[in-house]
């Protein structure tokens, strides 16, 4: 059985969240990439925007009401490229995320006593019920909160030239 308003409390508080996280960097170090290509903290943002209304919200949205029509397609790595993630505005992708998790919440809290145990059947793994994609939309932003994370740990060591950050402890990311 799932409890679903501590999900959606957890996925209104991101909202805040990450607006705090993302304040301590510059636009600069925002749009910093770590040599192996890994996406930068504007390019983490814009995903979330992104997933936020083209795959979670929408997904959800049919699965709870069309369970047999077919999810719309989602593209997460080549919608980096094709809507250059990380040439856009920090403030206004932050600020467009900000709002959309906010519709967001405000949708999930009308739908609090949805059946989630409806399944949509998903060519790749089976069923995934909608509580599936609340609990999943939760440890999203978990795992994107870590990725900033580690971000922020690998610019502390940028801009360490010379110095050494052992002191603060091992990355066991």
């Amino acid at each position: 059985m799932i409890d679903a308003p501590p999900l959606i409390d957890r996925l209104e508080r991101f909202g805040q969240c990450i607006t705090s996280v993302v304040a301590i960097v510059t636009l600069d170090d925002a749009r910093w990439k770590p040599a192996d290509g890994a996406w930068s903290v504007l390019e983490i943002v814009h995903h979330l925007l992104d997933e936020e209304t083209g795959d979670f919200r929408a997904r959800l949205r049919s699965t709870l009401q069309a369970p047999s029509q077919p999810w719309p397609p989602i593209d997460p790595e080549g919608w980096a490229v094709q809507r250059r993630y990380n040439d856009a505005d920090l403030t206004d992708v932050l600020a467009r995320f900000v709002t959309e998790r906010r519709n967001t919440v405000a949708w999930l809290r009308d739908r609090v006593t949805s059946d989630w145990s409806t399944a949509y059947e998903y060519p790749q793994y089976g069923p995934i019920r909608a509580g599936d994609l609340l609990v999943a939309w939760a440890a999203h932003d978990a795992l994107h909160l870590r990725q900033i994370a580690k971000r922020l740990h690998q610019l502390a060591q940028r801009d360490a030239e010379g110095y050494s950050i052992i002191y603060a402890g091992e990355w066991r990311a």
